[in-house]
């Protein structure tokens, strides 16, 4: 098992925790697939009434997917095959509250788990960065995520300079991606005390307010997804060519400094 699920019952919380901290975090395809069952057993489960989802080790929240997989693609320009699309919660028709808790670095694909939740607590230490066009890739749908909530010039500022600087957890609360910073390590606890406090309303309340909330940006959201695919496919490099700046690079996106 790639992923732990911790349910408290007196409290009606769950803490969902990725559980690769040997490859920080990173997801495979048995860690996305166990992500989509637990969100789907989450709705059938009246006893969770609130997710706090985060990262083992302290080192970091997730960084996107692991290299170490090969996910062939369709030759055609119009479909992509991404591992990573139905990893998070909304994708799964979860409309129970989810809070993200950030420890450590937050990069390339878990934008699409901090796109999904309703808020982010990061820990002071954490950072967040993109490093899809250092290694020849377009930021797509992980662009899409943040440019809901965050200002456009700083959405594009990250996109763009790839692994070259890093969004500080203090920068990204001033820009809107994160709602409450924490002392280092206390990223967790702060978020499981804010799902206790929304898991003692009254359910219906809660999701209604939830699914409220999403509807007034799915419209947007929904048709920038749907370029996403062509631009992937169009303005990516080869595969090989990928690996080979990130071999050039030796990994740099995900070193520690």
């Amino acid at each position: 098992m790639t992923l732990r699920t911790e349910r408290d019952e007196e409290t009606g919380v769950a803490l969902v925790t990725l559980d690769r901290p040997e490859r920080l975090n990173a997801i495979d395809l048995t860690t996305a697939a166990e992500l989509s069952v637990a969100w789907r057993e989450f709705r059938h489960d009246d006893g969770v009434r609130a997710v706090v989802l985060t990262g083992a080790g302290g080192r970091a929240f997730c960084t996107g997917i692991d290299r170490s997989v090969d996910v062939p693609q369709p030759s055609s320009p119009f479909t992509i095959d991404d591992p990573l699309l139905a990893i998070g919660p909304k994708a799964n028709d979860l409309w129970k509250p989810v809070i993200a808790a950030v420890e450590g670095m937050a990069c390339g694909g878990a934008f699409y788990l901090l796109g999904e939740a309703e808020f982010v607590i990061a820990s002071e230490e954490a950072t967040f960065f993109d490093p899809h066009t250092t290694y020849g890739m377009v930021s797509a749908y992980e662009s899409i995520s943040m440019a809901q909530r965050m200002p456009f010039g700083e959405v594009a500022r990250m996109s763009l300079m790839g692994t070259a600087e890093r969004v500080t957890a203090r920068r990204a609360y001033e820009t809107g991606l994160v709602s409450e910073v924490t002392e280092p390590g206390g990223a967790v606890a702060a978020a499981l005390r804010a799902a206790e406090i929304v898991a003692g309303y009254p359910t219906e309340a809660v999701q209604g307010t939830v699914r409220a909330v999403w509807s007034a940006r799915e419209a947007a959201r929904a048709q920038a997804m749907a370029h996403a695919p062509h631009l992937i496919a169009l303005g990516n490099l080869p595969p090989e060519r990928q690996a080979g700046l990130f071999r050039g690079r030796g990994g740099a996106g995900f070193r520690l400094r």
